[in-house]
């Protein structure tokens, strides 16, 4: 085998650094996110492709919120972020624990969701996730939503990151519609000198077994996240410092479901209740009781 040049060993060393000094601009770029916000949330249904003469669009929804994003782990190659919502006037404020975003350097393992409380895992080759991102995002039990992998972009002064993938239908939605089972998220998160962004381009889905997807409508969604005075969010940060260890073994119970590495389907209720409501209630702080709690929603 022939010597490495002394120049091949500066070329070497030189996309090595570049590597680096990405990464660590996508790690800068994702910590962003984290913080104190006033948040806006935009949704509008653009175009609808029914068939049905009676077809009623979806509402303009435009709501606002305040929301506190703490790093709760930061790694070499994880960065995780839990939201957490203060609701109602600051003399009488409500905490509410809202959705988690964990981002993953070079994630090969995936759970695609595929309808009916139904997530598929699949496994793609490194070459696929080379220098990509993947955001994982949970809902407020910590059971999965949806997830996806793509490339932080930096150029022209802007970071931002694009994905699209499958998703249940939102909050706003599965309460009200039954006519479609899966939405199509195209992801855009984008760091501003004000916070971030979050623009999403959705397809609502209809997935059948044996069948081609149908697009029902499309929607567009502007969600933006304003930075605040942390000094507003002292409420959302101490009710964390006093749950944060409970929700800790939650995501253990979680972890060692998710590294079975295997198709996952989850019960929509059980003794008549959603997860969140028995793992909200403050009476289940036990480890075993959550574990247990967590498994009878898993489907075997």
């Amino acid at each position: 085998m022939k010597k490495l040049s002394f120049i091949s060993l500066l070329l070497l060393a030189s996309i090595s650094l570049n590597a680096q000094n990405k990464k660590i601009k996508d790690k800068s770029a994702i910590k962003e996110m984290c913080g104190c916000f006033e948040v806006t949330f935009n949704f509008a249904e653009t175009f609808n492709y029914s068939k049905d003469s009676i077809y009623k669009a979806s509402e303009t929804k435009v709501d606002k919120g305040l929301e506190w994003a703490g790093l709760v782990e930061e790694g070499n190659n994880k960065i995780s972020i839990q939201h957490i919502l203060q609701v109602g006037n600051p003399e009488n404020t409500m905490v509410v624990k809202h959705w988690r975003q964990d981002w993953l350097f070079q994630n090969t393992d995936f759970y695609i969701f595929n309808g009916d409380n139904n997530w598929t895992f699949e496994q793609k080759s490194k070459s696929d996730v080379k220098n990509q991102w993947t955001q994982k995002v949970y809902q407020v039990d910590d059971s999965p939503r949806y997830e996806g992998s793509g490339t932080w972009v930096h150029v022209d002064g802007k970071s931002y990151w694009e994905n699209e993938t499958s998703a249940p239908l939102p909050r706003r939605e599965y309460t009200k519609r039954s006519d479609y089972n899966i939405i199509l998220r195209g992801n855009r998160h984008e760091i501003t000198n004000y916070g971030w962004v979050h623009d999403q381009d959705n397809s609502k889905i209809i997935r059948k077994n044996g069948k081609e997807d149908i697009v029902l409508a499309k929607e567009k969604g502007f969600n933006t996240y304003v930075k605040v005075d942390e000094s507003r969010f002292k409420a959302a940060k101490d009710w964390w410092i006093l749950n944060n260890s409970k929700w800790q073994l939650v995501r253990n119970k979680w972890h060692e479901v998710y590294s079975r590495n295997t198709n996952l389907s989850l019960e929509a209720k059980v003794d008549n209740m959603p997860l969140y409501k028995h793992l909200f209630s403050d009476d289940v702080v036990d480890e075993k009781k959550m574990n247990e709690i967590i498994e009878s929603f898993v489907k075997k």
